[in-house]
């Protein structure tokens, strides 16, 4: 049975392209539309459906005040926030994600583009990787997931070049697809004083990051700002990888450790890519590095940690399957076999303090 979505966008026009591209796919349909949040409260108040992709700005009521009203009246749903590149809207897309929202898609600016290749993979994309984790939910899809998570033989680590042993660590978290919202279930957790930087790669696009890294500052004890290339790691600090560049570590020659962006081409569609900061941490002096893979589709992250742990001690924390919006990154990661704990995603901030430590 096809999945059924609902569009709310106040652009005529644009709800008729988004419809398209949801009818082109053959596990969903899109018949009913709304063109601002009033009408798709009353709406919702009367039907459910399998996923809604929401607008941000419309009249009457906007994508933020009904996500507002859903959780006022507990209407459950599944919520796609369809958001243009300004700053404002990026803001605006974080707060939505704190409200319920489970991601977002970025809209193009006019219908020429909303028709090409790039938005309609991206949107089909998400609907797909969120329809298959909720497939997880349910007696037979639990039994599906037991199938997919049997006990996995953890590798021994072996390490070609042991590094000095310094006594410092490193926190490196991935994560994709509901990465905005579970992020906001880890960082806030983390005490000012941890005994580690954390670099962090989280799929976004040029724009969002910042907003994101905003956000979590104003929700945290820990200080989190948007990577700039030449940031010296410090201990209770986050350091999230702009959209639209790599992010590498470093060594500096004093023999701390610094940022280092570049703007090489994607890997697999990704700037940034985790792998590419797994990778750079090969060489780096930390004596061992605490590596955490959330939610998100693909497999980002799993090639660079397995090059990783081949030089260097590492400590692998997957989010487990029932917690993730889309339980891609850290499947692939625990199928690897190097992963030390499978935690619910409100213990991850706490496994992480254990074993860094604070000062």
């Amino acid at each position: 049975m096809k999945k059924n979505i609902l569009v709310v966008d106040d652009s005529a026009l644009m709800r008729r392209v988004i419809c398209d591209i949801i009818n082109s796919d053959e596990s969903f349909q899109a018949t009913d539309t709304c063109k601002d949040g009033l009408e798709a409260l009353e709406t919702l108040r009367k039907k459910k459906y399998d996923g809604v992709l929401l607008d941000i700005n419309m009249p009457r009521m906007d994508g933020l005040e009904l996500l507002d009203k859903l959780q006022e009246e507990k209407i459950k749903a599944t919520i796609i926030m369809v958001s243009t590149l300004t700053t404002k809207d990026a803001k605006v897309t974080i707060l939505a994600m704190e409200r319920g929202a489970i991601d977002f898609v970025t809209k193009p600016t006019n219908v020429i583009d909303a028709k090409g290749d790039e938005f309609k993979n991206r949107l089909l994309e998400v609907l797909n990787a969120v329809h298959a984790t909720s497939m997880y939910s349910g007696p037979k899809g639990r039994e599906a997931l037991k199938a997919e998570t049997k006990p996995v033989a953890k590798k021994v680590h072996t390490f070609s070049s042991p590094a000095k042993k310094t006594g410092k660590k490193l926190i490196a978290l991935a994560c994709s697809t509901g990465g905005p919202k579970s992020l906001q279930s880890v960082i806030p957790k983390l005490p000012k004083n941890l005994d580690a930087p954390m670099v962090l790669v989280q799929h976004m696009p040029k724009g969002f990051t910042k907003s994101l890294s905003d956000r979590l500052n104003e929700l945290s004890a820990i200080t989190v700002t948007e990577a700039q290339d030449g940031d010296i790691l410090e201990n209770g600090h986050v350091y999230i990888a702009p959209g639209g560049f790599h992010m590498e570590v470093k060594k500096t020659s004093g023999g701390g450790h610094q940022i280092a962006l570049n703007s090489m081409p994607a890997i697999g569609g990704l700037r940034p890519c985790a792998d590419v900061t797994y990778d750079s941490l090969r060489d780096s002096g930390f004596e061992e590095i605490v590596c955490v893979v959330l939610t998100g589709m693909g497999a980002d992250g799993t090639k660079g940690i397995l090059s990783l742990e081949k030089k260097k001690p590492i400590y692998v924390i997957s989010q487990n399957a029932e917690t993730c919006v889309v339980y891609g990154m850290p499947k692939a990661i625990y199928q690897s076999g190097v992963v030390d704990q499978v935690l619910p995603l409100d213990d991850v901030a706490a496994a992480i303090t254990k074993y860094v430590g604070v000062k």
